[in-house]
């Protein structure tokens, strides 16, 4: 499913449900999440568009020669809890990673109609079959926590939490 596709479905995309996701993705963690809230709250723009954008959680390792991407594994998301709300009011739509979130970022997703797409932890050297370009868009002084605008072709995720609240780590305590 492309993300244009995924965007205009959002509502319709339910926990647990299994998509192969092909598009535009901009990778961050802890250290540039900070960074783009602390320029957002100074009235200025994010290195890219937020709006209608995916976040991936990851930081990729260096690229081999005659590679695209290094291995690419998620990183866990509840480190980037703090600042997921902002990043949904500014208009973010799909976030990836891996792990749980807490229930004041699973009320934003709900409540900014987003969803948050789980990857499989473990399998970083994989998950980069799926990149077919990658290009540093920001704060390269962050080494692999630079922000890194990829391009992916079916790249395996679950949705975890769908726009309507559904949280599959939920499911999975009952």
């Amino acid at each position: 499913m492309n993300i244009q596709e995924l965007l205009l479905n959002i509502e319709d995309i339910k926990a647990g449900q299994r998509i192969l996701l092909s598009g535009t993705i901009y990778t961050a963690r802890d250290a540039a999440h900070k960074r783009i809230i602390d320029i957002l709250n100074k009235g200025e723009n994010a290195p890219f568009e937020l709006k209608n954008s995916a976040v991936y959680y990851c930081g990729p390792a260096p690229a081999k020669p005659g590679e695209i991407i290094g291995a690419c594994g998620p990183t866990t998301s509840a480190r980037m809890d703090v600042f997921t709300p902002k990043m949904l009011e500014e208009g973010v739509k799909i976030l990836i990673g891996k792990g749980a979130r807490s229930e004041a970022v699973c009320d934003s997703i709900k409540k900014n109609k987003a969803v948050y797409m789980a990857a499989a932890g473990g399998v970083a050297a994989l998950l980069s079959k799926t990149v077919t370009s990658c290009e540093l868009i920001a704060f390269e002084d962050l080494g692999p926590e630079a922000v890194y605008k990829l391009e992916v072709r079916d790249m395996p995720l679950i949705a975890a939490v769908d726009s309507n609240g559904n949280d599959v780590f939920k499911k999975a305590e009952v």
